[in-house]
């Protein structure tokens, strides 16, 4: 499932490099707690998440590092 970002999100990863033409790799912190590892992020904007995580608040976004 696809869900849009924040704008404070969109600012952040449009500071960041892609990780290929119109996505970025990246790892998600949620305010439960848990972090989703290797996500996929489309033109900075929309984040490809499990539905069963779609209603969770995001805490942090960093790229994911292999």
């Amino acid at each position: 499932m696809r869900v849009k970002l924040e704008q404070r999100w969109i600012n952040c990863l449009l500071r960041l490099p892609e990780s290929g033409m119109g996505y970025q790799r990246v790892d998600v912190c949620l305010t439960d707690g848990r972090e989703v590892k290797d996500l996929l992020v489309f033109n900075a904007e929309e984040l490809e998440v499990p539905e069963k995580l779609a209603s969770n608040q995001i805490k942090d976004i960093r790229p994911h590092r292999n």
